[in-house]
Order: C-alpha cells, then structure tokens, then sequence
C-alpha cells in the first residue's frame, strides 16, 4: 500500500487522501486541530508548534493524538510558515513528537520531511475519534470560537474571539464571512511574521483584525484568546477603533461591542 504525504495550508479542509496519509498541516499543533487530522482518518500528522504558547497549548494536541493512538509530531514555528503545509514540508524542522512518533524515528532536529517519511510506518488504521463538543461560546455580545472554521455567515458583523492562529488561512476565512472585528492568536509570529499574515487580508476587506500574544493566551482557545490575550499585533482597521499592541483583548473587545450595540 502506498502511503501519500499530503501538505495542506490548514487541517480545516483535508482532502480524501488524507485518510491512511501523513498530514503536514499548517494549523497549530493543539487539541482540536489535532483532532481534525484524525477525525480525517489520518495515519499520522505533523502540525505547526506555533510557538509552543502558554501552557503549551501549541502543541497540546501531541498528547491528545497518543491517547487516541495517532503518531504525531510539530513543526518549530522559526523553521517554516504556519498555515503553509508546503512551506513545512519544505524547509520545517521537528522541535517535538509524541511517543508514538518518536517510535517511528522521529526526533527534534530532523526535517519535517524526513519525519513524513518515517511517520509511512506509523500503526494504522486507529480508531476514529467521538466527536468533540463544538467549541464555540457566547461571552456577552461577543463570540468565541475555538477554530475561526467554527465561525459562519451568522457572525457577519459580529466581534469573534478566536482561537486560531492569524496566518493567511484564517484570514481568508473570516473575510468570506464579515465580521466587525475577530481577534486571533499570533502563534509567536515565527517564520516570515506568517503567525499575523492574515490580518492585512481582512485590512484589504476593510475588517478589523488584531492578534494576542501565544504567551498571554492559550492557542486553539477562543475564550483565552478573550480572557487572557493582551495585543501584540492590529491591522490599520482596529487601529482605527483603538486596537494598541499591550491592550487588554478583553477590553478592546468590549469596547467595540458597545458600538454595535
């Protein structure tokens, strides 16, 4: 049998042959994006550490993938893009993998494109995940989401916390659907500052973005990324609407929430 390595700027939308493939996914390396790379049948996935964060949540998603019996690794954020799977296969080096991983060889230090081909030999087929509760919650008038692909056409004009890195993926996603204002995760900027390239696509769509610091919140969670994140990098639009690096996330949010009433 002929195991495909498939490179996708984001695990949101796997395609067919990631089912028994290696998935080098652009999304961050915590719970959900994790359980996006199994949920699609994958027989092992390598993802981006996007900065390893606080409380480690960048690559929480390790741990989870072994108790549900998947080989998987993370990319180092300074090594390769986030929200390129090309990028990583190409020039991303391995900072960490979980036992069922590191059975296959896999190590920090190595290419991520050597681990893709040692992870052909991970255990497969493993059990396809229980669904996990839709990570999406009301916090006043404003709405967190713990995958910006959680978020739909509902949220037009809305303010959305989420839970996501703020590369061109996520980017691209809130613009298709409008909000007023959505806030992301800065997954430590890594190579290239791809951790915030989202946010000059929503300026282009005249939407307010603004990223919180991997250090002040938990990345793959929406409701930290409200709590918890303070600002580290705002596009020209929530400049506008008062958005500064250092500002409570909270705050900010509030504030335009009152706005719109």
């Amino acid at each position: 049998m002929t195991v495909s390595v498939v490179a996708v700027p984001s695990v949101t939308k796997l395609p067919p042959a990631a089912d028994g493939g290696v998935v080098v996914g652009g999304s961050h390396g915590a719970v959900y994006a994790a359980y996006l790379s199994a949920k699609a049948g994958a027989r092992a996935a390598i993802h981006n550490d996007a900065g390893i964060g606080r409380d480690e949540a960048g690559v929480s998603g390790l741990a989870w993938a072994q108790s549900h019996g998947m080989a998987m690794a993370a990319a180092l954020s300074g090594s390769a893009r986030i929200g390129d799977g090309a990028d990583m296969l190409k020039r991303g080096i391995i900072s960490r993998a979980n036992p069922l991983a590191a059975a296959c060889g896999v190590m920090a230090g190595q290419s991520v494109a050597e681990a893709a081909e040692l992870l052909k030999t991970a255990p497969w087929p493993h059990p396809k995940p229980a669904p996990l509760t839709e990570g999406r919650t009301m916090a006043g008038r404003i709405v967190c989401v713990d995958s910006i692909s959680l978020a739909t056409a509902r949220d037009r004009g809305k303010v959305v916390a989420s839970g996501s890195h703020g590369g061109v993926p996520a980017g691209e996603t809130a613009a298709a659907f409008g909000p007023l204002l959505v806030l992301f995760n800065d997954a430590g900027f890594g190579m290239e500052h791809a951790g915030v390239a989202g946010l000059a696509i929503l300026d282009q769509a005249g939407i307010a973005g603004a990223a919180v610091s991997t250090m002040s919140a938990r990345i793959g969670d929406g409701r930290s990324t409200l709590l918890d994140g303070f600002l580290s990098e705002v596009n020209q639009a929530a400049y506008r609407l008062g958005a500064r690096p250092g500002r409570s996330a909270l705050a900010f949010a509030l504030a335009v929430a009152e706005k719109i009433g």
